[in-house]
């Protein structure tokens, strides 16, 4: 209800009541009634007035902080764009591999952490059980292999031994060989001198004595060559016997080598088993992969979260940006690693040099396919800025994400940077705080 409408009714109820009170003639004697009162305008009316009042209190207001932040807002000379944005930093999240439950916390939210840093250790009780049977298995493995090569070396020493006793019955058939063939040449001998010899007797020219000495001598080469030809064949039976006794060492030896490599490929098994159990024990020891503050806890000790649980989340204090949205005409112009300032509202005397390092492909706000010029000049394109890494490193505690300010960027390579935008001295970094380590 508006106010025109309020005052008549209120004048209406006032004639009313003066018509009604010029009417009543009183009794004689009787007094006569003062006329009541109209009742006040209601708090409807109040509060509308109140309402109206605070609205043009704050449109003076508005009015007068765009005028002040119109005449003192920077003035950019050609060559330079701006844009409003929010200070963010890259967010990590500290995830668990496997599924468990979490046995201690090492930090708390607002703490600093180094890349590396233990954050968080979960519950390896089993992974620790099954560690150390993997390592008995390993010194059963040991043993294992130490005894297959002990037996290795005794059949080695079998087969150079079976070896040797080959070489010795190979030069005794040999030396058999050579002399049955000098015993064949004396049984040849004296065979001829038998036969001279009874040829010279029968006619007279030699005595039976000198017959009877060669046919002696003929029948004792004959023997002596039966002789060697008997050592011959044993000793060709006993070569035959070394060669098969040395085949026996040779396939023991391979035998024993095999055992011995089959021994060594379980003890790199159970090397391997017991290598890949530490792994996963070190992996739930849960790191900081990176420099910056701890910026949410999820989970707290003693919850059990599933492989991929979050337990916190951090900011990367190497990776600290803006985005800020610049029209078709300005960002055409800006480059991948132009230089660029970051002045926040919460220190508006403090300028942070930046480079841009991210110009986007698509326009933002408006539709994708435009047909005029004025609605390709009302595009936004994302432009992104990073702060130096170098300029954070020992100010990780001083990062903050959300903090508004604005970000400049300078489209002409030419163009030199207003004393306004000069860079400021970073801020001196606060003392470094005592990392806590795992236990």
């Amino acid at each position: 209800m508006s106010v025109d409408t309020v005052l008549p009714s209120v004048s209406a109820r006032n004639r009313t009541a003066e018509v009604l009170r010029d009417k009543v003639v009183p009794a004689p004697g009787a007094s006569v009634p003062s006329p009541a009162p109209c009742p006040p305008a209601g708090p409807d009316r109040r509060s509308r007035g109140l309402w109206l009042t605070a609205a043009i209190v704050l449109l003076i207001l508005a009015g007068g902080g765009y005028g002040w932040w119109k005449a003192h807002r920077p003035l950019l000379p050609p060559g330079f764009a701006s844009g409003n944005g929010r200070l963010e930093a890259n967010v990590i999240d500290i995830e668990t591999k496997f599924a468990g439950r979490i046995a201690r916390l090492l930090v708390e939210e607002g703490d600093l952490v180094r890349a590396g840093q233990v954050v968080a250790v979960m519950d390896t009780r089993d992974l620790e059980a099954q560690l150390s049977q993997a390592e008995a298995q390993i010194r059963q493995a040991q043993k294992g292999v130490e005894e297959a090569e002990r037996t290795l070396v005794q059949q080695q020493a079998q087969v150079l031994a079976t070896q040797a006793a080959v070489s010795q019955a190979e030069r005794a058939v040999a030396e058999a060989r050579a002399n049955i063939q000098e015993r064949q040449s004396h049984v040849k001998l004296t065979q001829q001198e038998l036969s001279r010899s009874t040829y010279l007797t029968a006619r007279g020219y030699a005595s039976a004595e000198q017959l009877d000495t060669r046919r002696q001598a003929a029948d004792e080469a004959a023997a002596a060559l039966s002789a060697a030809e008997a050592r011959f064949g044993g000793g060709e039976h006993a070569l035959e016997v070394a060669r098969k006794n040395a085949d026996a060492a040779q396939a023991a030896r391979e035998a024993a080598a095999a055992r011995g490599g089959a021994a060594r490929h379980a003890l790199e098994a159970q090397t391997q088993s017991a290598a890949f159990i530490r792994v996963n024990i070190a992996d739930n020891s849960l790191v900081a992969p990176r420099d910056g503050p701890i910026e949410y806890r999820v989970a707290n000790v003693g919850e059990v979260l599933g492989a991929g649980g979050k337990v916190f989340t951090m900011l990367d204090a190497a990776d600290v940006r803006m985005d800020v949205y610049l029209p078709t005409p300005e960002a055409g112009r800006v480059r991948i690693g132009a230089e660029a300032r970051i002045v926040l509202d919460a220190y508006p005397r403090h300028v942070i040099p930046a480079r841009v390092v991210f110009v986007s492909s698509q326009a933002q706000f408006t539709p994708k396919t435009v047909e005029t010029r004025d609605e390709r000049d009302k595009l936004m394109f994302r432009i992104r800025v990073r702060i130096d890494p170098e300029r954070l490193r020992g100010r990780e505690r001083l990062i903050r994400s959300g903090l508004p300010g604005i970000a400049y960027v300078r489209t002409d390579e030419t163009a030199a940077w207003p004393a306004s935008l000069l860079p400021s001295p970073p801020p001196a970094a606060p003392a470094p705080a005592p990392i806590p380590t795992a236990p």
